[in-house]
């Protein structure tokens, strides 16, 4: 991939934790280490913190990685008559450890705090400062700072210097110039680039991972989801794959409405009587349809079912429609997620896709009905909801073989129970594409789709 003509789709403006830490996790595995990125962030501060020629300055830091900036910043201002307050207790990431090390052996002064009278023993530090460094909390942290960072945000805010931020306000505190890192996370803010590679804002990765969560301890049958899968007829193991698959991607109950029963004990089967699904059915279909939270339309259906589809649709809560539902007029749930190949793109919206990557990844962003999400299969998997965009690279050449559609179509609706269109989108091309690599163990031929579905929970899971 070229990424000079894709810079345009990075997106822009605030940025949420959630999102950051699925770019710093992007990066890493892009082969930019945590350690090149706290240096980074913190010369970034450290030119700020110049600006104002300050004689004395005082780097208040909690033990996370926005703490491990801080010491970053008092490691080159060691010429400078530099204090360093860090909370004492609690855990403490391996940037913020390593950093501390260092630090211990420049000439700056370094006051452990463990209790709020430890910090007020120090007040002199905070009143005597030209400037304060706040690099106590990170944009993981909401809420009332604990003690003893309570007490460092109190007399730093009584404090006559002027406060340099790093990345995000301590929760309750003052700034004066707020250095965030990569895109904005609050108003006013200086934003300093880091060496965060393109790729880790435009394509999906491991950071996509971060986005399911848990179950937890207390979790009950039907938390996972429900999905109806609707296909059938003329090909009868494509809504099984993809029932199957939706299983595999984390969704507690799958039903798969179809004329003919496979055997697939995991698997509810809703039978409809003849060979293919029509609208003689909309009366068993639509119940199940309002039930579920994720209806799965168009594997294996046919071409001769699509009013079927569109009479369904509105029933729908969420709404994945792949194969032969992609048909004009298109149908839509509250929430949908539209899974074409470029031909299905063509089909169901009367556009060519050209042949250059960003002119594809135009002509897709434009196509996004409101409220949807499109994801584009190819050698590079296009995901749009109109307004973001990300490309998908994971993959194999042995992933050709069929079926691998109704497993991505599957995964898609499994995690669309869970996630938001776009989201949902995104993660399912990538999980796909690593399954598909992990299935085919390094061939470039004779893997199937059911292989693929085995390796599905090892990648989102673990």
């Amino acid at each position: 991939m070229d990424f000079r003509e894709l810079r345009e789709f990075c997106e822009t403006g605030t940025i949420t934790p959630e999102r950051m830490r699925a770019v710093d996790r992007n990066t890493m595995a892009l082969g930019v280490s945590g350690p090149q990125l706290m240096e980074a962030a913190g010369l970034a501060v450290t030119a700020a913190v110049r600006e104002s020629a300050p004689s004395r300055v005082l780097v208040l830091c909690g033990r996370g990685n926005n703490g491990g900036d801080g010491l970053v910043v008092a490691r080159h201002l060691q010429e400078m008559e530099v204090d360093v307050v860090y909370q004492g207790w609690g855990s403490a990431t391996p940037g913020f450890l390593a950093q501390l090390a260092a630090l211990r052996a420049c000439p700056v002064d370094l006051h452990e705090v463990r209790m709020p009278s430890d910090v007020e023993g120090l007040a002199p530090l905070f009143n005597e400062a030209d400037l304060i460094v706040d690099a106590m909390l990170g944009t993981g942290v909401q809420g009332t700072p604990r003690e003893p960072l309570a007490t460092m945000v109190r007399l730093m805010n009584a404090s006559p210097a002027r406060v340099v931020t790093t990345d995000v306000p301590t929760p309750g505190g003052r700034s004066d110039l707020i250095v965030t890192f990569h895109r904005p996370k609050a108003p006013g803010a200086r934003v300093a680039e880091i060496g965060i590679p393109l790729a880790a804002e435009v394509c999906t990765g491991p950071g996509d991972l971060m986005m399911l969560r848990p179950k937890g301890s207390a979790a009950h049958k039907g938390v996972g989801g429900e999905v109806l899968v609707v296909g059938g007829g003329p090909y009868q193991g494509a809504p099984y794959l993809a029932g199957l698959a939706a299983l595999r991607a984390g969704a507690d109950i799958v039903r798969v409405a179809s004329p003919v029963a496979l055997p697939a004990p995991d698997l509810i089967h809703l039978p409809l009587a003849g060979g293919r699904i029509g609208p003689e059915h909309l009366e068993t279909l639509v119940p199940c349809a309002e039930r579920a939270d994720v209806v799965l339309c168009g594997n294996g259906l046919g071409t001769e079912s699509h009013e079927v589809v569109a009479a369904l649709a509105p029933h729908a809560r969420k709404l994945v429609l792949d194969a032969d539902a992609l048909r004009r007029p298109l149908p839509a749930g509250h929430e949908t997620i539209y899974t074409p190949h470029a031909a299905e793109f063509a089909r169901m919206t009367g556009v060519a896709l050209p042949d250059g990557l960003a002119d594809r990844a135009r002509t897709v962003r434009a196509a996004v009905p409101e409220g949807a999400a499109v994801l584009l299969k190819g050698a590079v998997d296009i995901v749009s909801d109109g307004a973001r965009l990300r490309f998908n690279q994971s993959g194999c050449p042995a992933m050709t073989v069929g079926g691998t559609g109704d497993v991505l179509a599957g995964l898609t609706a499994g995690l669309f129970c869970r996630l938001s269109p776009f989201d949902a989108a995104c993660l399912a091309a990538y999980a796909s594409g690593l399954a598909g690599e992990a299935a085919a163990a390094g061939r470039d031929a004779g893997m199937t789709a059911t292989e693929m579905l085995e390796q599905i929970p090892q990648v989102l899971y673990g």
